[in-house]
C-alpha cells in the first residue's frame, strides 16, 4: 500500500471509464498496450500488489496462483465466468476471488438472437457476397435460409441469459423447450417445455442454444451423439463458452449437412480456434463480442471495482464472492 491506497495490478487495459476510476480509489499500475501476461510474467509483475484485476483468458491457474506474492490478498475478474481463475487454488492462499454477474444478460442473449438470426438466414454468405464483389442481383433461389418464426428452440442452460434469451425467442413466436439443473417457477419458465434429461430435449430442437457454463459435466457436451438426435436441418447456437463444443463433431455435421448451419460466438481454445470452422460458409461466426457494448464493458468495470472497493477499501466482503464450488 503507498499513498494510504492499496495497489492493484490490471492485467488488460479496460474502458477509460473503469481505468479512471480505478486509478482514482486505488496505486494502479495499468496496461495500455494491453499485453498478455503469461503465468510466469504475471507472478512477478503482481510482486508488492494487493489485488489483481484480471479478465477472461488470464492464467490464472494454479501454477500461477502457487507464485503469486504473498500480498496479493484478491482476484476481481472482468467476467462473469471464472474458469480462468483455479478458486480453490486461491481459496487454499487465502486470496478472494470476485466476478461480475448479472450485468452480461441483455447482451448476452442480443448476440445470441444474431447468432441465431445469422446462421438461419446465411448472413455470412450474403455478407460475403457483397463484399467480395459476386452479387450479380435478386434471385428466386438465391440464399435460401431456415424460417426461424414459429420454430422449436431448446436452451441449454436456463439461468439468467437462458431466460433472456427464451424471451427474445418468444418475439418470434419460438416454441421454447429448455433443460436446466433444477426446473424453473411457473412465472418464469413462462409455458416453456422442461426436460430434466437433456438429451430428451434434443429432438425438439430446431434450434439449440448453449447458455450453460463450463463445468465438467458440459465438457464436450455437443458432441458427435448428441448431434445425430438434432433433427436434420437444425442449428446450433453457442454464446456461452467454446469448450461446451466438440468442434470435429459439429464442423463433421456442418459438413455432411446434417446441420444447416451454426452461430458461434465462442470457441474453444480462442483465439487460436479450430481451423475447420475458416471454410465453412455455413458458419456465422463472431470473437467472442457478446458483451461488447459501451454500456456492458462499463458495468462489467463497476462491478469489478465494487468489489475490489468492498474488499480492500472497506474491508467487507466482496457482493460478488465466488465460492469453492
Amino acid at each position: 500500500m503507498t499513498n494510504g491506497k492499496p495497489r492493484v495490478l490490471a492485467t488488460r487495459h479496460f474502458p477509460p471509464d473503469v481505468e479512471a476510476r480505478l486509478a482514482a480509489n486505488f496505486d494502479v499500475q495499468l496496461n495500455p498496450e494491453d499485453r498478455l501476461y503469461d503465468g510466469a510474467a504475471l507472478a512477478k509483475a503482481s510482486a508488492g500488489f494487493d489485488a489483481i484485476m484480471c479478465a477472461a483468458g488470464d492464467a490464472l491457474n494454479a501454477g500461477t496462483i502457487a507464485a503469486l506474492p504473498a500480498s496479493i490478498r484478491m482476484i476481481a475478474t472482468f467476467s462473469v465466468g471464472y474458469e480462468h481463475v483455479d478458486v480453490a487454488a486461491a481459496t487454499k492462499r487465502n486470496i478472494v476471488v470476485s466476478n461480475t454477474p448479472d450485468v452480461l444478460t441483455d447482451a448476452t442473449a442480443d448476440i445470441t438472437l444474431l447468432c441465431l438470426l445469422g446462421a438461419a438466414r446465411r448472413a455470412h454468405e450474403g455478407a460475403a457476397m457483397l463484399r467480395t464483389h459476386n452479387w450479380v442481383g435478386w434471385t428466386p433461389t438465391q440464399l435460401m435460409g431456415t424460417h426461424v418464426t414459429g420454430k422449436r428452440l431448446g436452451i441449454l442452460g436456463m439461468g439468467r441469459i437462458g431466460q433472456a434469451t427464451a424471451d427474445r425467442a418468444r418475439a418470434f413466436r419460438m416454441q421454447i423447450h429448455y433443460s436446466n439443473r433444477s426446473r424453473l417457477a411457473p412465472d418464469l419458465e413462462k409455458g416453456a417445455v422442461f426436460h430434466a434429461n437433456p438429451d430428451d430435449m434434443l429432438p425438439h430442437c430446431d434450434f439449440l442454444s448453449i447458455n450453460a457454463p463450463m463445468t465438467p459435466a458440459t465438457a464436450k457436451w455437443v458432441n458427435a451423439e448428441r448431434i445425430a438426435k438434432l433433427p436434420k436441418g437444425a442449428i446450433v447456437v453457442n454464446t456461452a463458452r467454446g469448450g461446451v463444443v466438440d468442434d470435429e463433431a459439429l464442423i463433421a455435421a456442418l459438413k455432411s449437412g446434417h446441420l444447416a448451419s451454426a452461430g458461434l460466438d465462442v470457441f474453444d481454445g480462442e483465439p487460436r480456434i479450430h481451423q475447420g470452422y475458416y471454410g465453412l460458409e455455413n458458419a456465422f461466426l463472431l470473437p467472442h463480442m457478446g458483451s461488447a457494448t459501451v454500456e456492458t464493458r462499463n458495468a462489467m468495470g463497476f462491478k469489478a471495482l465494487d468489489n475490489l472497493e468492498a474488499f480492500l477499501l472497506r474491508g467487507q466482503s466482496p457482493p460478488d464472492l465466488v465460492k469453492v464450488s
